[in-house]
């Protein structure tokens, strides 16, 4: 994939593992398809890594924009990868021609397929106990020697601190290799970067409805429908009551804030507001965290397998 001339808004991140990226509207979108976001999360288990990926809708760069924890939550993550149509358009724009939307279900598939061969251990967190049962039951179905190391549907609430330390412990004890998080944004980014530190597995990877499309609950748009960029019009048209108010606002206002980033009307920066986060170059220097990236947790000697 060929990377642009770095600036302030689109950054090449060489030689640091993680993948370069452009800024829509504060949001580092991680210049990826399927098949590259696919293999980094396969290295960064065989190096025992300690990262998290966001899957990212436009309805979610929305939400960050008036929500500073949601927006350094994404900014920390080793991906953000481009689930809706416009943030891949915004890619292709910066001159990512190589970048491809990144569907959580897709990425959830796929990952599971490419770690068959090396036994990898997944751990469901998320959903409800019923919900939970039928998926692994259809994954497993799908993928007969997957390896589901554990499960676990957490209250509707938030969780007391004795709660929260059962959860890492029975994570922890599983071995896994990566934890699918199916909370739904905001609560699963905030939560994967609130506990990354305190987890054993090396990728933890929010994919919100995937849990229920797998499962069989919810049914996904056409392929030509997610390819168009009106699949936010099929999941209206499945839940309306539910999801008016959220596109009502989220539509127009993607459109309205990218237009004034794109005329250079507005800035949005990307704010160092956390110790281990990417330093942003300024216009011209290269785009190379390999210091910064050393600050990250590289490795988990801890772990056993």
């Amino acid at each position: 994939m060929e990377h642009p001339s770095a600036t302030e808004d689109t950054i090449a991140a060489r030689g640091c593992g993680g993948p370069a990226w452009t800024n829509v509207l504060g949001v580092r979108i991680s210049a990826v398809n399927l098949e590259s976001a696919t293999t980094r999360i396969e290295a960064a288990i065989a190096e025992g890594r300690r990262e998290y990926i966001c899957v990212r809708d436009a309805h979610g760069v929305i939400r960050c924009q008036g929500d500073a924890e949601l927006r350094s939550a994404h900014n920390r993550a080793f991906m953000v990868t481009p689930d809706g149509m416009p943030l891949l358009w915004a890619l292709k724009h910066a001159g990512y021609a190589g970048s491809s939307r990144v569907y959580g279900p897709d990425l959830m598939l796929s990952v599971l397929q490419a770690g068959r061969s090396k036994g990898h251990r997944h751990f469901l967190y998320g959903a409800t106990a019923e919900t939970l049962e039928r998926l692994q039951a259809r994954l497993v179905e799908k993928f007969p020697d997957l390896c589901i190391a554990g499960s676990w549907a957490p209250p509707f609430r938030e969780l007391s601190a004795r709660e929260e330390e059962e959860v890492c412990d029975r994570i922890n004890r599983s071995r896994a290799d990566v934890v699918w998080v199916g909370l739904g944004s905001p609560k699963q980014e905030l939560w994967m970067a609130r506990m990354r530190g305190r987890l054993d597995a090396p990728v933890l990877v929010g994919v919100g409805a995937a849990f229920d499309f797998h499962a069989g609950l919810k049914p996904q748009a056409p392929l030509f429908i997610q390819r168009s960029g009106f699949e936010w019009a099929f999941r209206l048209c499945c839940e309306p009551r539910r999801l008016w108010r959220r596109y009502a606002v989220v539509v127009p206002s993607f459109l309205v804030l990218r237009l004034l980033q794109r005329l250079g009307l507005r800035q949005f920066p990307i704010e160092q507001d956390t110790p281990d986060a990417w330093p942003i170059p300024e216009p011209g220097e290269s785009g190379t965290f390999g210091s910064a990236f050393a600050m990250r947790p590289a490795s988990n000697p801890s772990r056993s397998r």
